[in-house]
């Protein structure tokens, strides 16, 4: 079970918009930077994203079936604000984990309250330069 769309959509137009501007900053979250498949806009949207060597994974609260996992999937990675900095991310791939292994322990407990077992991975491409001129160590 995934949090239900109704959820989705009140946090996309409420919830979304208070932790946006905090979410870069706090330990546990993150800012996926990502481009819309049709619109072609860019698209700013607050994850739980974990560490991991060469990379990150992000727990997938609502599904593999988001639109902004669909818009990362399809342009093959997107940029990634978190604790302060922007990160380059290539390579995403989708997995499932009953277990929750690649996230801490307390959020382990968290997410299997929740039903949450779709998991993003994405690695850093540390040679790239992103559009507004920083290299992907920030």
């Amino acid at each position: 079970m995934v949090l239900p769309r109704w959820l989705a959509r009140f946090n996309r137009r409420v919830t979304n918009r208070v932790t946006r501007p905090v979410a870069a900053y706090l330990p546990g979250f993150g800012v996926v930077v990502h481009t819309g498949r049709k619109t072609h806009r860019r698209y700013r949207t607050p994850v739980n994203v974990f560490p991991r060597p060469g990379g990150y994974v992000i727990a997938l609260t609502y599904g593999p079936d988001a639109q902004w996992v669909r818009n990362v999937l399809a342009s093959g990675g997107c940029a990634l604000e978190t604790r302060g900095r922007t990160r380059l991310l290539t390579r995403p791939r989708l997995f499932h984990d009953e277990q929750r292994r690649s996230v801490p322990a307390p959020v382990r407990l968290v997410l299997g309250l929740l039903h949450v077992a779709d998991f993003l991975e994405l690695r850093l491409d540390d040679g790239a330069v992103d559009q507004a001129g920083l290299g992907s160590a920030g």
